[in-house]
């Protein structure tokens, strides 16, 4: 029962890991158009602001899932991966 467990768990985690990658891949994608706002705006204080706001919340949408999946793969390999005593 653990080793289907501990089987699909993997399996989920590798899956997860490729959406991290696409999620990195995105963040980028989205800091290009704030960064291009911020230079068109002519570096005012408030485009500034702005651009910085934004920034912070796409890097939290990147780093948080990134440290999620972190805890996921130490839980999975502390609770399912430890050994079962054996009764001698």
């Amino acid at each position: 029962m653990s080793a289907t467990l501990s089987t699909l768990l993997a399996a989920f985690l590798k899956v997860g890991w490729i959406a991290l990658i696409f999620n990195e891949v995105r963040g980028a994608i989205l800091a290009v158009p704030v960064l291009y706002g911020m230079y068109q705006a002519g570096g005012s204080w408030m485009a500034i602001w702005v651009g910085f706001c934004s920034l912070v919340g796409i890097a939290l949408s990147v780093v948080l899932p990134l440290i999620a999946a972190k805890k996921i793969q130490k839980f999975a390999d502390e609770k399912l991966l430890k050994p079962v005593p054996v009764n001698a």
